[in-house]
C-alpha cells in the first residue's frame, strides 16, 4: 500500500506545475457514474465490498464538487456479524489539473457511514463499557472523512473511467471496549484504506 504521505504531495505538485488546461468542448460540466468500492477496516481486520454511484459538477477544469452514495450489502464482519449492511455517503471536492485526457486529483470529502442492525440477535456480555460490536449492533451512524486522490481518464465519446484510493477516517462512539480489548473512554478515530474503480458519462 502506497502511503498517502507520498501520494498526496506528488499529486499536489502535479497540480501546481501543470499549465491550465483549456476547456474542451467534450468535457461536460457534469459526471454521473457507478463504482465498486472496497474498505479495509483497521478495527475489524475485514475488507468490506460495496457498490455505489456518484454525481459530480465541474465548474472549472481543476475543480470538482461531488456527492457519492455506496451500499455495502453483505453481513459484517465475517464469522460473527453485527451489521447486516452499511450505507456510506461522502460529499466534498476534488482538485487537480487536466493533462491531456487524464485528470489526476486530490480529494477531501466529509460524510457518514451508517451501520445497519445485526442480521440476527447477538449475545453481548453485561459489562460497562460495552464491546464496540455490541454498541454498533443496534444500528449507528458514524462521522466519516475521506482523504485521498486518484485519476480520471476522459475516455472515448462522453465516457470516463476513474480510480480512487485513500484514507477513510471513522469516528467511533464512546465509551466502548475496542476489538483489541482496550477501553476507550472517549470517542476515537480509525483509519481504513478505501479504494474504488468505476466509470460513467459526461454531459
Amino acid at each position: 500500500m502506497i502511503r498517502l504521505s507520498v501520494v498526496l504531495p506528488v499529486l499536489c505538485l502535479a497540480w501546481f506545475c501543470a499549465p491550465p488546461a483549456a476547456a474542451q468542448s467534450d468535457d461536460g460540466a457534469f459526471r454521473v457514474g457507478a463504482q465498486i468500492a472496497g474498505a479495509v477496516s483497521s478495527e475489524f481486520d475485514t475488507t468490506d465490498i460495496g457498490i455505489g454511484g456518484r454525481l459530480a459538477w465541474h465548474p472549472t477544469t481543476r475543480l470538482g464538487v461531488e456527492g457519492e452514495l455506496t451500499l455495502y450489502p453483505r453481513d459484517f464482519p465475517d464469522g460473527f456479524p453485527f451489521s447486516a449492511s452499511r450505507v456510506e455517503g461522502l460529499f466534498g471536492a476534488t482538485i487537480g489539473p487536466r493533462v491531456g485526457r487524464l485528470r489526476p486529483f486530490v480529494r477531501v470529502r466529509p460524510g457518514f457511514v451508517t451501520f445497519r442492525e445485526a442480521p440476527d440477535p447477538i449475545a453481548c456480555i453485561a459489562i460497562f463499557p460495552p464491546p464496540l460490536p455490541c454498541t454498533l449492533s443496534s444500528g449507528r451512524t458514524l462521522f466519516a472523512l475521506d482523504l485521498g486522490g486518484g485519476v480520471e481518464w476522459l475516455s472515448f465519446g462522453r465516457t470516463f473511467v476513474r480510480i480512487d484510493a485513500g484514507d477513510r477516517v471513522l469516528r467511533y462512539p464512546m465509551p466502548v471496549i475496542d476489538p483489541d480489548d482496550g477501553i476507550r473512554e472517549d470517542g476515537f478515530f480509525s483509519h481504513d484504506f478505501r479504494f474504488t474503480i468505476g466509470g460513467g458519462l459526461r454531459f
